[in-house]
């Protein structure tokens, strides 16, 4: 029965496995405060600290091969804690430090005034085409159109589970006018493409100062470990990385840092040790298996938990996991998994954990 269930899902994702290479308020002028341009190449992108065997092509076709005759554990979606999202609180958050997970790597933070989206997907797939690849197995907890204004939209790399056009699409086109999507290079050619203007394109290490209700917003564009892709022909063709924003809330200093997609690698302790320590950390937990093939592009909950230490969060949320299934690993994987890696890295439990789907967690309450 495994078996079967494993080979009606591949069918789809090998009919377009060619495509579906990603399975493995107004802004300063940007300004950047660390000009090592060493991860540019003539031919692309590449990590600060590459391997030569990351994401080899071959790879690919042996990981699909492989899972095409083996018997995969079956998804439990239902184990994907969740509870109904307080509209209230989302469209009235007055300067609170806040964050709402709503599935996969997607969550909403709400910082000094300012609603900002993470790599929001609110698809049915994690696809380019309508009719196969991942399909959602989670629904989102809330619509589009049960969102505040948004006022900044964050996109961590271009692959489909991360940048999701139709999504990105209603987000420029809400009421009000289009948010600011802050965009790794290159993929601010692919918005314009899209029809979306007001894109704002950032290297590693450059930085956006934004207006907000209460004070300055600064965001930064740090590095992952990870590679991009949309077509067979554009890979490493735009760059990928994670943020990280930095307010004032109840007249202290807050800071939010979102890892993106990555596989583990010294760059963590370089962000940890520039800036000092998170109040909350997103971090990914999920698709991660086999590790021979996704060790150099994704965490496993080990990994995750090492730069939980690493960025030296003070609360961590394991991200990347109960929507699609994109790697070996089931969505409910880490239900067990986080667990299990805190306790061999002797993390306490409420150190780091796995959000509730559609829960406010309110980090700080600021001026309402």
């Amino acid at each position: 029965m495994a078996r079967r269930h494993v080979r009606h899902w591949a069918l789809p994702v090998l009919f377009t496995a060619g495509v579906l290479t990603l399975l493995a308020g107004c802004a300063t002028p940007n300004a950047a405060y660390d000009r090592d341009r060493s991860h540019h190449r003539p031919d692309g992108f590449v990590n600060a600290h590459p391997s030569p065997h990351e994401n080899s092509e071959g790879g690919f076709w042996r990981w699909q091969w492989e899972r095409w005759q083996a018997e995969l554990p079956p998804d439990r979606p239902e184990r994907v804690a969740r509870q109904a999202p307080d509209l209230q609180q989302l469209q009235n958050p007055g300067q609170d430090l806040a964050v709402t997970w709503l599935g996969h790597s997607s969550a909403l933070w709400q910082v000094a005034g300012l609603n900002i989206l993470v790599d929001p997907h609110f698809g049915p797939r994690a696809s380019p085409v309508s009719f196969a690849g991942p399909r959602r197995l989670t629904p989102a907890p809330l619509s589009i159109d049960q969102l505040p204004r948004i006022d900044l939209v964050l996109i961590s790399h271009n692959h489909y589970d991360h940048l999701d056009e139709g999504t990105v699409l209603a987000l420029a086109a809400q009421a009000g006018g289009s948010p600011l999507f802050l965009v790794p290079l290159g993929v601010d050619a692919w918005m314009a493409q899209a029809g979306i203007q007001r894109v704002q394109r950032m290297d590693w290490w450059d930085r956006q100062e934004l207006g907000a209700p209460g004070g300055p917003v600064t965001v930064h564009f740090v590095p992952s470990h990870h590679w991009s892709s949309r077509t067979p022909w554009d890979r490493r063709a735009t760059l990928w990385g994670g943020f990280v924003v930095q307010a004032r809330v109840a007249g202290a200093p807050a800071s939010l840092y979102y890892a993106g997609d990555t596989g583990y690698a010294p760059d963590f302790a370089e962000i940890g040790r520039r800036f000092g320590g998170f109040d909350l950390a997103m971090i990914p937990v999920g698709c991660y298996l086999p590790r021979w093939f996704m060790r150099q592009q994704h965490v496993n909950e080990d990994e995750a938990v090492r730069i939980h230490l690493d960025v030296k969060s003070r609360l961590s949320l394991g991200v990347h996991w109960g929507t699609f299934r994109l790697c070996d690993d089931p969505v409910d994987a880490p239900v067990d998994g986080l667990p299990a890696a805190r306790a061999r890295l002797s993390v306490p439990d409420d150190a780091f954990v796995l959000p509730v789907l559609g829960q406010t967690l309110v980090l700080r309450r600021g001026a309402r």
